[in-house]
């Protein structure tokens, strides 16, 4: 594979629910998973500080809910974001022109995302660094208000999804069309990122992958990816979870997929190869104890 590489595996969603954190621990636990990404307003987010604090080598980062989520503010406070139960919208294009065209909109996303950033600062955890759900963090108001709470709080790492749609297509050429779409959005949208993030210091893995095979991350192609790293640091992110018994949805039972992919013989054997490093966010940076 040539020179050795720096590799973050990192599991997003961590406080999601119970699944999900025996899912992100689990994996921790097989030696597999560096690193993961706490969602705040998560339904099991206080368990899942627990286990983090049990498993201190374990990095935790932000996950930041805009959509598809709970906010950590009172509905009353931010009405132009949530519902009367203060969940985001399910839809991400929506989200995302509500949040660019409307400034009193934007006015409370600031808030809200501070919001996150102060309940992750009570939990007394290191952070890590910070990525967002359904990588909203891209969406140039989030973006900017997230780098800036970052850089408030001293923390200097954030995930850029710059996935590698070659690599992903070489593997599974079905859906090349949306991908490709999606490709060229991302394409534009990272690169800002990467500008303005190199300009204030902070640390990104150069390539993440992930996002053009999501909901379809599987052993084969993680392995796949293993073999084909070229960038100097780079990121996996999985969404693993244990299974909940009989009847879970399909995206549930992808989590589980996921989880055996993490915890599996062949991936824990592929790690140890001499050009791999597995590291997290803290230590790209230089941050670690």
């Amino acid at each position: 594979m040539g020179p050795r590489v720096k590799l973050i595996i990192n599991g997003d969603d961590f406080g999601k629910s119970r699944e999900v954190n025996e899912g992100v621990i689990g994996a921790f636990r097989a030696g597999t998973l560096t690193s993961c990404s706490l969602m705040v307003t998560g339904e099991a987010c206080d368990a899942a500080v627990r286990l983090a604090r049990e498993h201190q080598a374990l990095a935790v980062g932000l996950h930041l809910v805009t959509v598809q989520g709970k906010a950590a503010l009172p509905p009353g406070e931010i009405p132009l974001l949530v519902d009367r139960e203060g969940h985001f919208p399910n839809n991400p294009t929506y989200a995302g022109l509500r949040y660019y065209y409307s400034k009193a909109a934007r006015k409370q996303l600031v808030r809200e995302l501070a919001a996150q950033f102060e309940r992750f600062q009570a939990t007394g955890l290191k952070l890590s660094h910070v990525d967002s759900h359904l990588h909203m963090h891209v969406h140039p108001v989030i973006f900017a208000a997230a780098l800036d709470l970052a850089e408030s709080w001293g923390v200097n790492t954030m995930r850029v999804p710059r996935d590698d749609l070659r690599l992903a297509v070489r593997f599974q050429k079905k859906g090349l069309a949306a991908r490709a779409v999606m490709a060229s959005v991302f394409r534009g949208l990272t690169r800002r990122m990467k500008i303005e993030l190199t300009a204030r210091g902070f640390f990104f893995p150069e390539r993440v992958y992930g996002h053009f095979l999501s909901g379809a991350m599987s052993l084969d192609y993680v392995l796949f990816v293993l073999d084909q790293l070229s960038a100097t640091t780079n990121e996996i992110y999985f969404h693993p979870a244990v299974a909940q018994g009989a009847g879970h949805a399909r995206g549930d039972r992808q989590q589980v997929r996921e989880f055996s992919a993490l915890t599996s013989r062949a991936l824990q054997e592929r790690l140890q190869h001499p050009g791999i490093e597995l590291t997290n966010y803290l230590e790209l940076a230089g941050r670690a104890c």
